[in-house]
C-alpha cells in the first residue's frame, strides 16, 4: 500500500532507482521490527521519516566510499520527475503539524488572529469584516499575537 510512497520518499535523497529500492525495503523492515513502539501518530508520517532516515544511512555509506566504486551508469538511471520533491514535501508537511500544535496553545485571542491571518490568508479588511471590529483593531491585535509568540516560543526552545 505504501510501497510507492516510501520508494519516492529513498529517491528523493539518493537518486537512484537501486538505492531506493534497498532503502525502501530497509525502511519496511525497520517499520515491522518497530510496529512495537508505534505510537498510533500518522502511520504515513511515521513510515515516511524511517524511510528518510534509511536513505539517509546509505547516502552516508556513498559518500564514505571512493568515487571510483561508483557506477558512472547508476547516475544515468532517472524516474520521471515529479511536481514536488518528496523530502521537500515531507519536511513542510512535519513542519506545518508543528506548527499547528504550537498555534493550538496560543490564547483564544491570539490564536484567532494568527489563524486567520497565516493559515487561511486573510486580510485585515476581511479579518475587521468578519469579526465587526475595527481595521485598527485587527492590527493591534496581531501584534500582540505576534509579540506574545516572540515572547513565549523563544522561551520554550531553551527548556
Amino acid at each position: 500500500m505504501y510501497s510507492k510512497h516510501v520508494f519516492h520518499v529513498a529517491y528523493s535523497v539518493l537518486h537512484d532507482s537501486k538505492e531506493a529500492e534497498d532503502a525502501a525495503q530497509e525502511a519496511f523492515v525497520q517499520v515491522y521490527k518497530s510496529l512495537p513502539q508505534y505510537r498510533n501518530e500518522g502511520f504515513k508520517t511515521w513510515l515516511s521519516r524511517i524511510a528518510l532516515h534509511k536513505a539517509l544511512d546509505i547516502k552516508r555509506k556513498q559518500d564514505r566510499r571512493p568515487a571510483e566504486l561508483i557506477d558512472v551508469a547508476q547516475s544515468l538511471v532517472q524516474l520521471p520527475s515529479r511536481d514536488e520533491d518528496v523530502l521537500a514535501r515531507l519536511i513542510r508537511e512535519e513542519q506545518i503539524e508543528e506548527l499547528s500544535q504550537k498555534i493550538a496553545q496560543l490564547p483564544q485571542q491570539h490564536r484567532d488572529i494568527i489563524q486567520a491571518y497565516y493559515m487561511q490568508g486573510k486580510t485585515y479588511d476581511q479579518i475587521a469584516e468578519e469579526t465587526q471590529v475595527a481595521l485598527k483593531t485587527v492590527e493591534s491585535r496581531l501584534y500582540r499575537a505576534r509579540l506574545w509568540i516572540r515572547n513565549h516560543w523563544k522561551e520554550e526552545e531553551w527548556q
